[in-house]
């Protein structure tokens, strides 16, 4: 196998991130020109910026222009550094480049009494003290509140706010995504006039779109909508899963736990036909929800992420509406893929619902192929009685995928040796890709939960629990979190890139 990393110029051929739909140059250009505070900021502030970019140019000219003239470098020295007329404006423009761009923002440094070389006996409550976390989870209540305000006042009822245009858009089918995907968030924090508004919404609205609409993603749809709606039910009282359960104690109010499970059974009814329709075990990608009917995507693949990451809603509707027609389909798909050949465990990021084989060599724990990694050890653990009977091979697909991680796909970067984890976009064969999704940073959990089987790491350790290679996933969790953290740190926003590349030694 060839470990030589792929070029830049490579690495994002056909890059396609199923998670964020794609906004073309010009839509963006147009969004900014018809956004009146962008046109007041640029109006207000362009001409200022255009005669300090004068005054750094003419300013770096001079002293630029004066140091090669007056003290030239030997004829050796020039090699590699600027020459001629075309490479000394080419440096001139790289100083003012590199003079004009903000620096990264350092990561937080800790006191010197707080170092610990042993991050295992790490203490939260001793750097912290109680009335910080207060403080800290009061601003996130705050800003949660901020953001709903924001949707009801200019998107109550669409899918999402477009955030600089002030207006609602329908990208996920038109059933109020937000509104439903919020609710559990709402119940948890305790924001009754939340959960309340949602809840009404929820209870006169939603089932005749479900009942109208046209187009939706099955796998969007599922996790979103379907998934809201289940964790409503639950919150809410249903099954008896009220939130002291969870030493939670806040008075819900809004629609009853039977207003979600009716409306979650009709939707996922019509889910189904995903499945039904499909000629194999893999459910085709859209769902015409008004009449009942679905078709695969329009290249006709399907992402093996998306259809395996089904299980956990159906198999629970399964379980509180006791029909088991839901969870049935949805285990089908991951009965299926136990058949397919892998790599190591690992699988492409594109299946076929047409032959049910898969499409392309592209392996990658990013988007199209991240939540198929995790929906193998959650829904194992999910399934109580699946731990001593049919269900073990989830576990040992698990096992044997993490294995293939961190033999092919896990890498160090030079020089501050962050472990990450990288891609094989042309399968085992090819190249290794130094390049990490952000959405890879769901792994240090997916390991740290399939290393405990579920339970707490004292209480795995208290049992003697934990094998070698258990011990081996939880040091790896560790240090990807790591990376991920370090991903937020640098930036001078404190927001972690979409994608990141590594630098990495070379490999012959």
């Amino acid at each position: 196998m060839s470990t030589r990393p792929l070029p830049y110029s490579m690495q994002d051929v056909d890059y396609d991130n199923a998670k964020f739909r794609h906004r073309s140059p010009f839509k963006v250009i147009t969004q900014a020109l018809v956004t009146s505070s962008i046109r007041y900021d640029c109006g207000r502030c362009s001409i200022g910026k255009f005669l300090g970019l004068l005054m750094i140019v003419g300013l770096t000219y001079l002293m630029v222009g004066h140091k090669v003239s007056n003290h030239s470098p030997p004829s050796e020295l020039l090699d590699g550094l600027v020459v001629g007329e075309d490479k000394l404006s080419k440096g001139v423009v790289h100083t003012i480049a590199r003079s004009w761009r903000k620096p990264p923002r350092l990561p937080p440094q800790l006191p010197p009494a707080e170092v610990r070389n042993d991050t295992s006996n790490f203490d939260q409550k001793k750097l912290y003290p109680m009335s910080e976390w207060i403080s800290r989870q009061q601003k996130v209540k705050e800003t949660f509140h901020h953001a709903w305000s924001g949707y009801r006042s200019y998107a109550m009822g669409y899918d999402e706010l477009m955030p600089l245009s002030h207006r609602g858009i329908d990208g996920l089918g038109g059933l109020g995504a937000t509104i439903i995907d919020s609710l559990d968030t709402a119940m948890i924090m305790g924001a009754d006039d939340i959960v309340s508004e949602a809840g009404m919404w929820i209870e006169k609205h939603l089932t005749e779109r479900i009942n109208t609409k046209g187009q939706v993603n099955l796998f969007e749809t599922t996790i979103r909508v379907l998934g809201g709606l289940l964790s409503a039910y639950h919150l809410s009282g249903g099954e008896h899963g009220t939130l002291e359960d969870s030493g939670i104690s806040v008075t819900l109010e809004g629609a009853k736990p039977e207003v979600f499970l009716e409306i979650a059974k009709n939707l996922a009814d019509r889910l189904l036909s995903a499945f039904t329709s499909s000629p194999t075990s893999i459910p085709f990608s859209d769902v015409i929800l008004h009449d009942s009917t679905a078709h695969p995507s329009p290249d006709g693949m399907s992402s093996t992420s998306e259809v395996s990451t089904l299980q956990l809603e159906f198999n629970y509707l399964s379980k509180i509406s006791g029909d088991p027609k839901y969870g049935s389909e949805a285990m089908k798909v991951l009965e299926h893929l136990r058949t397919l050949p892998k790599v190591e465990g690992l699988v492409p990021i594109y299946i076929s619902p047409q032959s049910g084989q898969f499409n392309g060599e592209n392996i990658r724990l990013g988007s199209r192929g991240d939540s198929y990694y995790e929906y193998l050890i959650k829904v194992w653990i999910q399934q109580k009685t699946g731990r001593n009977s049919q269900l073990k091979y989830l576990y040992e697909m698990y096992t044997e995928a993490m294995k293939g991680v961190r033999h092919l796909l896990v890498r160090k970067s030079i020089p501050k040796g962050l472990v990450f984890v990288g891609e094989l976009p042309y399968g085992s064969n090819g190249g290794f890709s130094a390049k990490m999704d952000h959405l890879v940073c769901f792994l240090p959990g997916t390991l740290a939960l399939g290393a405990t089987k579920g339970i707490t790491k004292k209480k795995a350790v208290e049992g003697n629990l934990l094998t070698a290679e258990d011990l081996e996933n939880l040091k790896l969790a560790e240090d990807l979190a790591k990376t991920c953290f370090e991903m937020y740190s640098v930036t001078s926003t404190g927001l972690a890139p979409e994608i990141v590349y590594f630098h990495i030694e070379m490999v012959n």
